[in-house]
């Protein structure tokens, strides 16, 4: 009895001991992996943020443009407004295509704004533009000008479509979907009660 007693009180403290090391070894190895990484954090070099320029028939742009002769030509726009940074030249090349497409959806009938089949050039023309011209000043598409512009372009052109929504069921096709498989749990319980009992394993 005592030999039993003494070997639960060891293992007892056994297991107290070997918890405590275990604890103290966690908090030795998550401290110097803190300060470790803490350390690299500060040895890590200063960067200086440069900008990006590009060189187009021997004049250097203060933005950056993609190597292409359709965006050279681009740049070129908004290298003979000067002191416009990229996002703003971006904004003025948008407002100038947006006249554009204006006039493409005044030539249709305001009834035919909702027929895509009708807008669906127009629409996807200014999509591909917006997108290429951010390009070519290395601008993240979408950017918050062209959610905004397209904002601007629904209110104006597609508020008044009608939209399809669904609706839901009628109330008796909603219980009975709901209540069809409530019912089969009992019974699909009381078939396996049933081929236990009778020792039918099988199926």
């Amino acid at each position: 009895m005592n030999r039993a007693l003494f070997s639960k009180m060891t293992a007892t403290r056994f297991s107290l001991v070997f918890s405590g090391c275990l604890v103290t070894l966690l908090i030795w190895g998550c401290t110097n992996v803190i300060c470790l990484d803490n350390d690299n954090a500060t040895v890590q070099p200063l960067t200086t943020t440069t900008v990006k320029t590009t060189e187009i028939s021997g004049h250097q742009l203060q933005f950056p443009c993609l190597n292409d002769a359709y965006c050279h030509s681009v740049c070129k726009i908004c290298e003979d407004h000067p002191g416009k940074p990229p996002m703003e030249c971006l904004s003025y090349l948008f407002d100038d295509y947006l006249t554009y497409f204006n006039n493409q959806m005044s030539s249709l009938n305001s009834t035919d704004w909702c027929v895509w089949d009708k807008v669906s050039s127009f629409y996807s023309d200014f999509s591909t533009y917006t997108e290429n011209i951010s390009d070519c000043l290395e601008i993240p598409w979408p950017n918050s000008l062209v959610e905004k512009l397209f904002v601007n372009i629904h209110a104006a052109y597609f508020k008044a479509c009608p939209t399809e929504e669904f609706s839901d069921p009628p109330p008796g096709i909603v219980f009975a979907l709901v209540i069809t498989p409530i019912c089969l749990i009992p019974v699909m319980v009381s078939l396996v009660v049933i081929k236990t009992k009778n020792g039918d394993g099988t199926s």
